[in-house]
């Protein structure tokens, strides 16, 4: 899924990039409210992890206007300001989560990954679709029970066909998800992986199909027949 970080501690910034890019996340990167503006206004975002000491407009301006504007994407302020004022002034601003400087990064995914689900309607973190199970949290694939050790974008690919399943998935689809800014991620690069996620997968009761001019669909073969 794709996340915006808007930070302008570049040290912070590149750590919280790097860390949600290990995780399976495409992160774009920007260190001004007006940056983070105009990143808003011409991409799609599934969360946002908004400093509010921002050089020029402040977050708190960056969120209300986001909200004002009726964009619903999840935003998780990342601040130092610990103040009880400060947590109501966010909250009642239009974020979803306030978390304060200093913070674990793992704690910060596991808050990533319950507002995303909460964003798609998942309440149930384990997705199945035949003899398919993967756990959203705990990143980890199993097929009939058994562990399936998958790359961090083969898992990223699965999880959004796995998510839409029985519903195509175009290949700009899953590149605009997947790729930042400034990453080499192509729609040949998607039809790598779907070949690879293919062959990882023969024995595992479902089926990727390629819609021609569309994109993919995954389904259980049960259902196929």
């Amino acid at each position: 899924m794709r996340v915006l970080v808007i930070e302008d501690d570049a040290t912070l910034g590149g750590a919280l990039a790097e860390f949600l890019g290990d995780q399976g996340y495409a992160v774009d990167l920007v260190s001004s409210g007006e940056r983070a503006s105009a990143a808003l206004a011409s991409q799609g975002y599934d969360l946002v992890l908004l400093d509010l000491n921002l050089p020029g407009e402040d977050g708190l301006t960056v969120l209300r206007r986001l909200r004002a504007n009726e964009n619903p994407v999840p935003v998780v302020i990342l601040t130092a300001r610990d103040a009880l004022e400060d947590r109501v002034a966010g909250l009642d601003a239009g974020a979803d989560d306030y978390v304060t400087k200093p913070f674990e990064l793992p704690e910060l995914a596991a808050r990533v990954r319950a507002q995303i689900r909460r964003r798609a309607g998942q309440v149930n973190p384990i997705m199945e679709v035949g003899a398919l199970s993967f756990d959203t949290i705990g990143r980890e694939l199993r097929v009939g029970g058994e562990r399936v050790a998958l790359s961090v974008r083969e898992l990223s690919v699965l999880e959004m066909l796995m998510a839409r399943a029985g519903r195509v998935v175009t290949k700009r689809q899953i590149v605009n998800s997947l790729s930042a800014w400034d990453a080499d991620f192509s729609e040949n690069a998607v039809e790598v992986y779907v070949y690879r996620l293919r062959k990882r997968l023969e024995k595992a009761g479902v089926s990727i199909q390629t819609v021609r001019g569309f994109g993919y669909l995954l389904e259980s073969d049960a259902v196929a027949q």
